[in-house]
């Protein structure tokens, strides 16, 4: 673990006027925690977020807002979500056991980086962790690695299962950053590898996630399905949501 700056935001928007080079926001950890002690993640400046006011699930003239450091637990067992979006409820559900989802935030879930087992060994080339060393997943081990979407960069594949389902909801990530606020509509967070594979989203530095907004529930049947290596908690190999929309003729 190479040695590093701590320091608590008292606001987002304190958050984003302390940022600079070298910094990462944390949230729950349980992505960038590991990550770093795998060497992958080398902040200089940790600057945490996780107890800023950004954790209520309200409804808002009829959309649900979700504050970024929700607990992925509380959003799945939310009455609110649990009634108009049991989607969402069975995706975060499917996501990560019980321990990690009492600590994951619903900001960290959507920004979570590849499993990847390349990107992950920091002995191995990797164009996601060193733009232009290589991909080794292409000609090595893929099974679990991306079919559609990837390209001669990177085969990697975003792992949140609740992106899927935000994406499926048409949700929008509120975000605040040097720029100013702005909204995000999903799908639109995530980006293709392209030939930028180290960029994983559309976010610029500095910006923080503050809230996710779903519409209206639809008025069809929705459902997610994840097809897995094993019933218990696994990365998805195959994942599907879909909302139902019936009308008359």
């Amino acid at each position: 673990m190479r040695p590093f700056d701590y320091a608590r935001a008292a606001s987002a928007a304190d958050a984003v006027r302390r940022f600079r080079p070298g910094t990462m926001y944390l949230g729950g950890g349980t992505n960038l925690v590991d990550l770093m002690r795998l060497g992958v993640a080398r902040p200089e400046h940790l600057l945490d977020v996780s107890r800023l006011p950004l954790d209520a699930v309200e409804e808002v003239r009829g959309r649900l807002r979700v504050g970024a450091a929700v607990r992925n637990t509380d959003l799945a067992a939310h009455p609110l979500v649990r009634a108009r979006y049991p989607m969402l409820a069975r995706a975060v559900l499917t996501g990560a056991s019980g321990q990690i989802r009492n600590m994951a935030t619903v900001a960290g879930n959507l920004l979570q980086r590849t499993r990847c087992a390349y990107f992950q060994d920091v002995s191995r080339p990797c164009n996601k962790r060193r733009p232009g060393s290589g991909c080794p997943a292409i000609e090595g081990d893929h099974s679990n690695l991306a079919v559609l979407g990837h390209s001669g960069a990177c085969v990697a594949t975003h792992p949140s299962d609740m992106a899927v389902a935000l994406a499926a909801l048409e949700a929008e990530v509120h975000v605040t950053g040097p720029g100013g606020d702005r909204i995000i509509p999903m799908p639109g967070l995530h980006r293709l590898p392209g030939g930028a594979p180290e960029r994983d989203t559309v976010l610029e530095p500095g910006d923080l996630v503050t809230a996710v907004e779903l519409p209206p529930p639809p008025p069809g049947a929705s459902l997610y399905r994840k097809v897995r290596e094993r019933a218990s908690f696994a990365f998805a190999l195959v994942s599907i949501a879909a909302v139902l929309d019936v009308a008359a003729d």
